[in-house]
């Protein structure tokens, strides 16, 4: 089994709970008091949003279906006590253009169950649900 290199960075703290974080030559900014910046739990689910949005619209297109626009939301749920691991995820994507409804549910199933490096990561007890619209580009 053939691995990818690995993932590094580093955080520099910037005062009160700010940190830049730096990964190669690029840059992420985050705040423990979410007003500067994300959080690192924030970051967390844009990251899983991220990931999953970019497999979908990668099977989509690359099944030739006339994908134009894609905006996903994320909801994470957490726990009230230390330390408020995230327990259940809940997306929506909205897909722009003339995409067959199976198209999408495959591109968001194959992502959540195969592809997305990011959900594959997370602890296997996080609930995970989905849903989707199809608009007219």
């Amino acid at each position: 089994m053939a691995t990818q290199p690995p993932t590094t960075a580093t955080l520099v703290w910037k005062g009160a709970l700010i940190f830049e974080a730096r990964s190669g030559d690029r840059t992420l900014t985050m705040d423990g008091h979410s007003k500067a910046a994300p959080s690192p739990m924030e970051a967390l689910a844009m990251a899983l949003a991220g990931c999953m949005s970019v497999d979908v619209a990668a099977i989509v297109t690359k099944g030739r279906h006339p994908l134009t626009a894609l905006e996903t939301s994320i909801v994470g749920e957490r726990v009230a006590d230390h330390p408020r691991r995230f327990t259940a995820f809940t997306m929506h994507f909205i897909v722009i253009g003339a995409v067959p409804v199976a198209a999408v549910e495959r591109a968001i199933q194959l992502s959540h169950d195969k592809y997305c490096s990011v959900w594959h990561s997370l602890r296997e007890d996080i609930t995970f649900a989905s849903t989707f619209e199809i608009r007219a580009a």
